[in-house]
């Protein structure tokens, strides 16, 4: 009797295992991954930026961005300011307090600025 239990006890395993299903076994379809797109930076000037000791002029500095990022300034200073690249490539001209600059990256490189007001105020976008 005790032979004959195990052997059903195989039998139905057995069937549960061999089973057979609707659809042949496919192999999973990997999800994509999704391609980064180029984001926003947020850079501030701040309250009290002309008296700061270059590098604390804006901040963060110096910041790294995505080629096709936009950077974009605020002065959060209580005067005016600007945001001048080094080689020309940019300038906000002035800035009132409160008032905002973007600037588009579409190339790789350093881009070093400043402040024109304030020459000491100086900063970097890194774009890769």
């Amino acid at each position: 009797m005790e032979l004959r239990r195990i052997l059903l006890c195989c039998v139905i395993i057995l069937s549960a295992a061999c089973g057979s299903s609707s659809s042949p076994y496919t192999s999973p379809t990997p999800t994509p991954t999704p391609t980064p797109t180029p984001s926003g930076t947020a850079v501030s000037i701040p309250v009290g930026a002309r008296s700061s000791s270059g590098m604390a002029g804006f901040a963060p500095n110096p910041i790294t961005v995505a080629v096709g990022a936009a950077v974009t300034w605020t002065n959060n200073d209580s005067i005016a300011h600007d945001v001048t690249s080094d080689t020309g490539v940019w300038n906000s001209n002035s800035m009132a307090p409160g008032a905002q600059f973007t600037f588009t990256f579409q190339t790789k490189g350093a881009f070093p600025y400043h402040c024109a007001v304030h020459p000491g105020m100086v900063g970097t976008v890194n774009v890769q």
